[in-house]
């Protein structure tokens, strides 16, 4: 193996520091005092240092995963509404939680990136491979479409609402995507799930923040219905698994907060909306247990996410 030049000895030791590894570590991962680093076997480590990089996003992101999701499904069915000949008043507030969604969304994002120009230097090109980039773009035309719908006048006004239809599928199932295309091996291992997940996440979110709106329509009850089942299928699927990847899933911290994501956004809100259908008092409840339960899965993944990066399949 060749030894490191003194640039990269210097190089490695900086990065070591941002990873929390202190002290010397020669080529073999051995301290200078003669103790190993339990990261630097082969499995484990090089020079010291863990394979997997943990996620170092701060609690905007979660929250972003949720509010640009919630707005993204928001978008689809203030569409949905319009061309079913629903009252527009439900219309017309899809519109404008898709728009504030948005809104909030921006600054979430920004604030983890650190500095505006960040996000702009995404924009400078477009990789339709890359989640990051795709994401970037979907989230622009996302915002642009969703304000659009509910400032500019007549068919404008319904062109850029279909626009942020279009775009708000995208919010609602990229951060999915995007997860799963890492090599943290618990959002790897449920790469083909996490979009869906998401995706039924945030119609859930939406569907309840319309009811608790005052909007009683049966389609959102339906819409509620069907996305709290796939909750719970998931969940289920989750604690059938005995693999070593979902872990974090299952045990410990983040498993407890994924459980509790699970059961507030799937079996609760699912027994209440079909045990209580024509309470209204008991479908707003389904709303509120829905939109915790969306909120926790979110901070769930992201946990469960550097549980996972700290201690890697092997």
């Amino acid at each position: 193996m060749k030894t490191p030049d003194r640039a990269s000895e210097k190089r490695l030791d900086e990065i070591r520091r941002e990873a929390g590894v202190t002290g010397r570590v020669d080529a073999k991962g051995i301290r200078a005092n003669g103790a190993p680093l339990p990261e630097a076997s082969g499995a484990n480590g090089y020079y010291g240092l863990p394979l997997l990089k943990q996620p170092v996003w701060s609690w905007e992101i979660p929250a972003y995963f949720f509010v640009g999701g919630a707005a993204g499904a928001a978008a689809m069915i203030g569409v949905a509404a319009g061309l079913s000949g629903a009252e527009q008043r439900l219309v017309r507030d899809a519109r404008w939680i898709a728009a504030i969604g948005a809104n909030l969304s921006a600054p979430l994002l920004i604030a983890d990136l650190g500095r505006p120009e960040r996000f702009l230097n995404m924009l400078r090109v477009f990789k339709p491979r890359s989640p990051m980039s795709a994401g970037a773009w979907i989230f622009t035309a996302f915002g642009a479409s969703a304000v659009g719908a509910v400032i500019l006048p007549g068919r404008l006004r319904d062109l850029a609402a279909c626009g942020s239809a279009a775009a708000g599928l995208g919010m609602a199932t990229y951060t999915g995507v995007l997860l799963g295309a890492t090599s943290i091996p618990v959002w790897a291992r449920h790469a083909a799930v996490l979009p869906v997940h998401f995706g039924a996440s945030a119609t859930a979110s939406a569907v309840s923040l319309l009811e608790l709106r005052g909007h009683d329509d049966r389609a959102l009850n339906i819409l509620g219905i069907a996305s709290a089942l796939i909750e719970t299928a998931t969940g289920a699927r989750i604690e059938l698994m005995d693999d070593i990847e979902s872990l974090p899933l299952r045990s410990g911290p983040t498993g407890a907060l994924t459980r509790a994501g699970g059961v507030l956004s799937g079996p609760v809100p699912l027994l209440l909306r079909l045990l209580g259908s024509r309470s209204k008092k008991t479908r707003r409840l389904a709303a509120a247990s829905s939109l915790v339960g969306s909120l926790i899965t979110r901070l769930a993944w992201v946990a469960a996410g550097r549980a996972s990066a700290r201690s890697p399949a092997k």
